[in-house]
């Protein structure tokens, strides 16, 4: 009778052998094991995780059979997504152990750029989609698919519009301008001479102008010509003629005007008064509360975008517990 050892060397039973390993059966020994837990070595998840892959890869494979039957496709559907729930236990143990996450979610996307259904969750393959009950499953989402692309394409024409669209241009509209103006002034004497009769005021009083605010232009101009008349009275003092013409450097064409556009610090100093006279009146309100939120500006925006952009390729080769560390 011939010894194991002779037994081993025998073209059969290297044949089983190498059947068995491409089924994934194996010896006892060499048998994967049910708990991706249990292992506790990396280079033994790797090749957990490799040879699952390659049985996927068969399985993937075999379903395309046109020969098989509806009820051997479902069969191997259900494996296959069972191999694919392992193969993720198995990279959560390699993660743990601190190998390389190979997690990464990225969503399958057809021909026209959106994700293809049945990639999340319970997945088909092959010919497990053209089943009876799969098909229908498909072609509802299909449908869902265009009325969602209907609903996009109506309300489109509404969307990323210019600022003259909000109203944002309604101020270099001069006959818009004009027509406000008229409407304020017909409202500032109709509620005159409501008040008016309420009170008993005598009819013959002329009707007091409409106080408006003075344009932030003007102050500017203000202040400029003060500072020149300061300067002129000045020069005057300490016995210069006034009328004399300045030095060279500083002369000017006769038909150049100062700026009349208000300043970044104009505007400002025009905001924090506006929000000081207000918080006079509302006492629970402070100036900070009450003056305009300061908008970032191009590089801060760019520098947010930026670092959440290196935060999301983090995340997504490395894994959350990485971030955490």
């Amino acid at each position: 009778m011939a010894r194991n050892e002779e037994k081993a060397q025998s073209m059969l039973y290297r044949f089983r052998e190498a059947q068995a390993a491409e089924l994934g059966l194996g010896t006892r020994a060499d048998r994967r094991p049910r708990m991706a837990s249990a292992c506790k070595s990396l280079r033994e998840c790797e090749r957990w995780r490799g040879e699952i892959l390659r049985e996927i890869s068969r399985k993937v494979s075999k379903i395309q059979d046109a020969g098989l039957t509806e009820y051997e496709v479902r069969d191997l559907n259900d494996e296959i997504n069972r191999l694919m729930r392992e193969k993720r236990h198995w990279e959560n143990q390699i993660v743990a152990l601190g190998g390389a996450n190979y997690r990464r979610n990225v969503a399958m996307l057809d021909d026209d750029g959106k994700e293809v259904p049945g990639t999340k969750g319970y997945k088909y393959f092959g010919r497990a989609k053209e089943l009876p009950g799969v098909r229908e499953l498909f072609q509802s989402r299909k449908i869902e698919d265009d009325e969602a692309n209907q609903t996009l394409a109506y309300y489109k024409k509404f969307m990323n519009q210019g600022p003259a669209y909000y109203g944002d241009l309604d101020e270099q509209d001069d006959i818009l301008l004009e027509s406000e103006r008229l409407a304020e002034e017909e409202e500032w004497e109709e509620a005159y001479t409501t008040l008016r009769d309420s009170l008993g005021l005598p009819e013959d009083e002329p009707i007091p102008k409409m106080i408006r605010p003075e344009p932030s232009h003007v102050s500017v101009n203000g202040s400029h010509g003060s500072e020149i008349k300061s300067k002129r009275k000045a020069e005057t003092a300490d016995g210069t003629d006034g009328d004399s013409d300045p030095p060279s450097s500083d002369k000017r064409p006769k038909n150049t005007s100062p700026s009349t556009a208000p300043t970044g610090s104009a505007l400002a100093d025009q905001a924090h008064l506006h929000a000081q006279t207000a918080a006079s009146y509302i006492p629970f309100l402070s100036v900070e509360d009450l003056l305009p939120p300061k908008m970032p500006t191009r590089v801060e925006m760019e520098h947010v975008l930026l670092e959440l952009k290196k935060k999301e390729l983090v995340e997504e080769y490395f894994g959350a517990e990485k971030m955490a560390e």
